[in-house]
């Protein structure tokens, strides 16, 4: 399984992003999808999932009401909207994937960098 993720830049204080991850590879074994990131000097940190057959989603507290995952089946591509957005969501996002009988991800993106200024 491979995923790329893009969409990241340079936005200011309550601007929106839409990042994006493509999937390819052994799709179908693919269950979720979940987005991390990682601020500078500090550990990764759970954002957002998305299971791919129900559409049942998931987020951090910090996220809540602001961000929005989603998917496309047909494109094997999943999508964080990211709207209000403030300078602690400053970070390199990771979009990652796992097989129904992984806890952990195993599967992970390059990383996109979003900087949001004041």
């Amino acid at each position: 399984v491979q995923l790329q993720a893009f969409g990241g830049g340079l936005v200011q204080a309550g601007g929106s992003l839409r990042l994006s991850c493509a999937v390819s590879g052994r799709t179908f074994s693919s269950y979720d999808m979940g987005w991390f990131r990682q601020a500078p000097g500090k550990n990764r940190e759970f954002v957002a999932r998305i299971i791919w057959t129900s559409g049942s989603t998931y987020y951090a507290d910090s996220v809540k009401g602001r961000f929005t995952v989603s998917r496309d089946n047909a494109k094997n591509t999943v999508y964080l909207q990211m709207n209000s957005l403030k300078p602690e969501d400053t970070a390199v996002y990771y979009c990652a994937t796992r097989t129904a009988s992984s806890y952990a991800y195993n599967y992970w993106g390059q990383g996109t960098e979003v900087t949001v200024s004041s």
